[in-house]
């Protein structure tokens, strides 16, 4: 099916909500992201001197961030010295304006800010406060640290993802932003709430509890069976052909599932006799025995060129795709004919930006602003609440903002 564009002079989802973005690296910042996208008004607020995530990694000249670029979109960006009497008193009187306020950052540090739900809350009973931490809030570990990798090697995916003699971290930081849109999605069911009661609440996501959602499947194997299923790299554990294979002059991935599918493919590269072998009867012994299934794949892609493959196995409604190098994704077809990344500019650079990951028949979810320049919308913010010029040069003379 088809989305239409949006209807003409469709308001916003979010139009009229304001968010104070906390957030750093990646959870917190495409949390608000998210919302920024469906019309919410979102302000980063960031260190005086930039924030740590600000340049990670540098692609411009000025020193932003590939990742700062992509999560930033659609915010309005206010610098504000935290420690500071006037800058509490700055965020205290934006707490009262605000819908949602986003922070992952340590519980303790939270309360040091006054950005914890308990002080927000007596302050502002209408706010919601969205939260990430890396292991949750309860037991021995809850007061660590930790990037997305901590819910990778604790979840098992790690494990799972690697070959016998070595775990693998997975390059995409898939536990991050699984956190950020569970947490995006949390503080929409909470302002919808509060329609109806009047009162925020605190929606609290971590990235171990997003990871195991990931493995929890296997998990559930492991628990009633034992299975104790040990890593093999990219062939699957459930069905095959499942795995990565090499054709004449590139990468690939094919996976079938069901016996209608297996079929297709045994006549496809010629083997029918491998339908009745017992070995390949169903999906779990063609998992069990996948290396001889993905022997044969081998053999038969090693002649043929990858889109004479990929051509075949469509055919075939055989599920398959190249595996792309990073320019190759640029340059893809089917991502640039749905407009799955968006051009974005900061000063003289456009860059791609990965679109919202819904569309709305109704509801424009838009890019609207580039990610902004350091402390580009101070003045414009501080006059809002009620800030002359004088004050805030006076403010930005002591450097508090």
């Amino acid at each position: 099916m088809t989305i239409p564009a949006s209807s003409p002079g469709a308001p916003p989802l979010l139009e009229g909500v304001r968010v104070l973005d906390f957030g750093r690296y990646i959870a917190g910042p495409y949390c608000a992201a998210l919302l920024g996208d469906l019309g919410a008004d979102v302000i980063r607020i960031e260190r005086v001197e930039g924030g740590e995530d600000r340049r990670v990694p540098p692609v411009l000249a000025s020193g932003e961030g590939g990742m700062f670029l992509q999560l930033n979109r659609n915010k309005r960006c206010l610098t504000l010295d935290l420690a500071s009497a006037e800058g509490r008193r700055i965020v205290e009187q934006l707490v009262d304006t605000a819908d949602v306020v986003v922070a992952n950052l340590p519980p303790d540090t939270l309360r040091s800010l006054g950005l914890d739900y308990p002080t927000l809350s007596a302050r502002n009973p209408r706010v919601v406060l969205a939260s990430v931490t890396a292991f949750g809030t309860q037991g021995p570990s809850a007061r660590q640290a930790g990037f997305d990798s901590v819910g990778q090697a604790m979840s098992g995916a790690m494990f799972l993802s690697g070959l016998p003699d070595a775990p693998a971290r997975t390059a995409a930081t898939w536990v991050d932003f699984g956190t950020a849109q569970a947490c995006a999605m949390g503080a929409l069911a909470a302002l919808w709430t509060r329609e109806r009661t009047g009162r925020g609440q605190c929606v609290e996501g971590s990235l171990l509890q997003t990871a195991l959602v990931h493995t929890n499947g296997a998990l559930i194997e492991q628990a009633l069976l034992a299975k104790n299923r040990v890593p093999q790299g990219n062939r699957g554990y459930l069905a095959g052909p499942s795995d990565v294979i090499r054709a004449r002059d590139g990468w690939l991935i094919v996976q079938t599932i069901g016996q209608a599918m297996f079929g297709r493919w045994c006549d496809l590269v010629g083997q029918p006799a491998m339908k009745s072998d017992p070995r390949f009867a169903n999906d779990e012994l063609r998992g069990q025995n996948g290396e001889a299934i993905s022997a044969v794949m081998r053999e038969w892609c090693a002649t043929r060129s990858r889109d004479e493959v990929l051509a075949a196995l469509a055919g075939c409604k055989i599920p398959a795709a190249p595996v792309h190098d990073l320019q190759q994704v640029l340059e893809d077809e089917q991502i640039q004919a749905n407009g799955m990344l968006q051009s974005q500019r900061f000063g003289a650079q456009s860059y791609p930006v990965s679109r919202h990951p819904v569309v709305m028949s109704d509801t424009p979810v838009e890019f609207s602003r580039a990610a902004p320049a350091l402390g580009e919308h101070t003045d414009e913010i501080l006059a809002e609440l009620g800030y002359t010029v004088e004050q805030v040069e006076a403010l930005r003379a002591r450097k508090l903002v």
